[in-house]
């Protein structure tokens, strides 16, 4: 993803060509730098060789999945929608991990029928719940406890997960006795300690309290854990001024424990692999011109790409079409969606925009398309995926007439 000359263009074809030919708004996808992103991951976790589920939630498009599972990844789902995805994308029960707090009976029942690797349970009534289907079912299944280790991530409040005020996970009195409870039924195994503490992290030292958390844990409990499975949360550089998480580090401390402990380690990252892989391409509708600021009204809105509105989330936003014209107001980016939150970003000595004008909201991989909606009754956007130099569409733009 790079400009070429004065027009951008991704793995070699220029944006301008293809929104004329698919039309605004579109996610455009990068396989090679999925790939490179994967590939990343395994080379500095190579001597750790974890378990890396992909963390579904952050994008759940079937072929991406596929492409995904090919790439020796397994998935960490929330829902049996994700569940079936991974199914259905190719993506075998025995490298699926199966997370969240509301697990229903009917969730639990199908990923006890599937087979799955683990059931990561985060509170007595769901682990009751597990025992209970379990027994019917006459199976022993495979269970994890979600510890919340008190950990700030220092990370947005909204992507929080690993603090006591925090809905996720139990305490250490409760994973003490929840434990204990667990090895002792007949219809479950105790296979896994799991945590995770948030998202969008840049530094080791949240990791580094974590694993001493855990390593308190396991002193406590004295059982052998199979799986400890630490999450996800890795960050990436969104604002392009390469600050990001610093893998190697965080790889040699997990080694360190991994060897301490002897378990096999599970990853669940999202972000980190697909994150910069995606762009949005919008086009600009209208220049309003405001006070002190003028606002670029573009095609693409809060329902498209949420995480602006609901995270107040930072994403570069760079012209399709770069030219030496500076504006000489700030471009307030917004959508035409009736909430005041509906805006992407405000900027200060832009480019010389005009009406008609593409635009491209970066590293929107992630928490891009699977937060999208139909608010405002608004089709949802097409995907579309650049793999070997051709262009395949992944996802077809929701038809306005099906949705009525």
């Amino acid at each position: 993803m790079r400009y070429k000359l004065k027009n951008f263009s991704i793995d070699g074809f220029d944006v301008n060509k293809i929104a004329k030919k698919y039309k605004t708004p579109v996610y455009c996808y990068s396989f090679k730098k999925l790939r490179e992103n994967i590939l990343n991951f395994n080379k500095n976790f190579k001597h750790i060789d974890p378990l890396t589920c992909f963390s579904v939630k952050a994008n759940s498009n079937k072929i991406l999945l596929n492409e995904i599972g090919k790439l020796g990844l397994g998935a960490d789902v929330v829902s049996i929608g994700e569940l079936l995805k991974a199914l259905k994308s190719g993506i075998k029960p025995n490298k699926i991990v199966f997370s969240g707090v509301g697990k229903t009976k009917n969730e639990i029942s199908f990923a006890i029928k599937k087979k799955i690797l683990l059931i990561n349970a985060e509170s007595k009534s769901e682990i009751l719940e597990i025992e209970k289907i379990a027994k019917i079912k006459k199976k022993q299944v495979n269970v994890g406890i979600r510890l919340n280790p008190n950990t700030d991530a220092k990370t947005l409040s909204q992507i929080s997960t690993g603090k006591k005020e925090n809905k996720f996970g139990v305490s250490e009195k409760n994973f003490l006795e929840l434990s204990k409870y667990i090895r002792n039924s007949k219809y479950m195994n105790l296979k896994c300690l799991s945590v995770h503490i948030g998202s969008q992290i840049l530094d080791t030292r949240p990791y580094e309290k974590m694993l001493k958390v855990l390593d308190k844990m396991i002193k406590k409990i004295n059982y052998h854990f199979e799986y400890i499975d630490l999450g996800g949360g890795m960050g990436i550089d969104y604002g392009n001024n390469n600050k990001r998480l610093n893998l190697k580090k965080y790889s040699s401390i997990v080694k360190k424990f991994k060897e301490k402990h002897k378990t096999k380690i599970i990853f669940e990252p999202g972000r980190s692999i697909i994150g910069n892989s995606g762009i949005l391409i919008a086009k600009i509708i209208y220049i309003k011109e405001g006070h002190k600021k003028n606002f670029i009204i573009i095609d693409a809105a809060m329902n498209d790409f949420m995480r602006p509105a609901l995270y107040n989330a930072r994403h570069r936003i760079i012209p399709a079409v770069r030219n030496k014209r500076k504006s000489n107001k700030s471009y307030e980016f917004v959508g035409p969606i009736c909430e005041s939150t509906d805006k992407f970003s405000t900027l200060k000595k832009f480019q010389k925009l005009y009406e008609n004008d593409l635009i491209l909201i970066c590293d929107v991989g992630a928490y891009g398309m699977s937060l999208s909606s139909n608010y405002n009754t608004r089709p949802k956007p097409l995907e579309i995926l650049i793999k070997d130099s051709k262009i395949k569409i992944i996802n077809k733009r929701q038809n306005l007439k099906d949705l009525i």
